[in-house]
């Protein structure tokens, strides 16, 4: 009798995803630590319109002021007199950050003009007013 021979395989053959997995939580953790997030201000403002209104880069802490008086910040209606904290406390994750506000073309300049104080009382340096560009 003769006697057949078996050839059993020891390993499965197979491709191995752990480099590429690692690859991939690699550039996962790249992306979260080069990403710059937006405190959005959480209501939208008919701006003003302006000739000479250019993008800024670098606003990122918003507050927006609503027509009839509101301050928004971090989605959030706050006081006037809280500003300055609340931009503080905004400002401890990124302390280069410049506060730009989105004022709505009805909105009191009284009001504007406190709140453009109270943030440049936090310390901000960089306070811009948001504009739409075009004609006027």
């Amino acid at each position: 009798m003769r006697m057949r021979r078996h050839h059993q395989q020891d390993e499965d053959t197979g491709i191995d995803l752990t480099p590429m997995l690692d690859v991939v939580f690699i550039m996962l953790i790249f992306f979260i630590v080069t990403s710059s997030f937006i405190k959005e201000s959480g209501v939208e403002v008919q701006r003003p319109q302006a000739q000479t209104a250019s993008p800024q880069d670098k606003g990122n802490i918003l507050i927006a002021i609503t027509a009839d008086g509101q301050v928004w910040l971090d989605k959030q209606v706050v006081d006037v007199r809280s500003v300055r904290a609340h931009v503080e406390r905004l400002r401890v994750d990124q302390p280069d950050g410049a506060v730009v506000v989105q004022a709505d073309q009805d909105a009191r300049t009284g009001l504007v003009v406190q709140v453009m104080d109270q943030a440049r009382l936090a310390g901000v340096q960089d306070v811009a007013l948001a504009a739409s560009s075009g004609a006027l």
